[in-house]
């Protein structure tokens, strides 16, 4: 197909930066209208794993819901939760839940696949047009959303991490586990060149077709590695960072990860860094950018 331009001599023309060239780039431009403006209607698919977490999953609904209520940048939205074979109450409590909610959806593992599994079985049943992840715990704050949401329904930004490294509140607690955080980050951005301050963060927001076009197969916390290297693949995504308040909480009080999952992190970096292309991170046929 050829496409006619009148002449032009601009600086763009200086630099030799040929017609097609610029063609393309305000197709790119168009194309990202897709969520640009807040009268648009825009849902959110919230992604919810739970493992065994009886004791703070009605607490974290209903912090939920209250952010919720107040998300001004959204018209409707959709909770996902997914249950990785608790061996706890949480799934009785979840079903009870989900019988009062019509906008709440029950997935059951049949077996503890882990945090990985869970999220993929949730984000392959989302139909948002922005898709964010949520603990099942305390240590994230739901009222976070509205930072987190708003670059992508004003369609400003393709994805969005939120950092607990530059929020105002954030618990004091493991040294190692903070200098883990900060190596396995800092890894990742040398393989990615991206400069994210949190690469391991909970809270990921992304557009939709984005997420549910990515072929994800980590089953445990090699999740979130996986997740930064393949938006890496995707040259043109506006990739955004935003301060996000942040409660950690002990092993006595239900924390999960260990340095197991570090050093697992860190094979997960090279593997979907290195060893892993575009054609195997994204479904085919998939254009970001249509």
């Amino acid at each position: 197909m050829f496409f006619c331009f009148p002449c032009r001599t601009d600086d763009a023309l200086v630099k030799n930066i040929s017609i097609h060239e610029q063609y393309a780039r305000q197709q790119l431009s168009l194309s990202r209208v897709k969520l640009c403006s807040a009268r648009c209607p825009v849902k959110l698919s919230i992604v919810v794993p739970v493992y065994n977490e009886e004791k703070t999953i009605k607490s974290i609904l209903a912090l939920v819901e209250e952010s919720l209520e107040q998300l001004t940048s959204i018209s409707s939205y959709e909770l996902i939760l997914i249950d990785d074979c608790s061996t706890d109450n949480s799934k009785k409590i979840l079903e009870e839940i989900v019988q009062q909610k019509e906008s709440y959806t029950l997935l059951s593992q049949r077996v503890n696949a882990g945090k990985g599994a869970a999220i993929r079985a949730g984000i392959a049943q989302t139909t948002g047009d922005i898709v964010l992840i949520q603990d099942a715990d305390l240590e994230y704050d739901p009222k976070d959303y509205e930072i987190l949401v708003r670059p992508l329904a004003e369609g400003k930004a393709d994805v969005v991490y939120g950092s607990r490294f530059k929020g105002e509140v954030t618990r004091v607690l493991y040294f190692w586990h903070f200098m883990g955080n900060q190596f396995l980050t800092f890894l990742s951005n040398m393989f990615t060149n991206l400069n994210l301050t949190d690469m391991e963060t909970c809270y990921k927001a992304f557009r939709g077709d984005i997420i549910r076009n990515m072929i994800l197969t980590s089953n445990r916390f090699g999740i979130e590695p996986e997740m930064t290297a393949k938006i890496s693949k995707i040259k043109e995504l506006r990739i955004y960072e935003v301060p996000i308040s942040y409660f950690g909480r002990t092993y006595a009080e239900g924390k999960k990860i260990n340095w197991k999952d570090g050093c697992s992190a860190i094979w997960a970096i090279v593997k979907f860094n290195v060893l892993t292309g575009y054609s195997e991170s994204f479904r085919e046929g998939f254009t970001p950018f249509d």
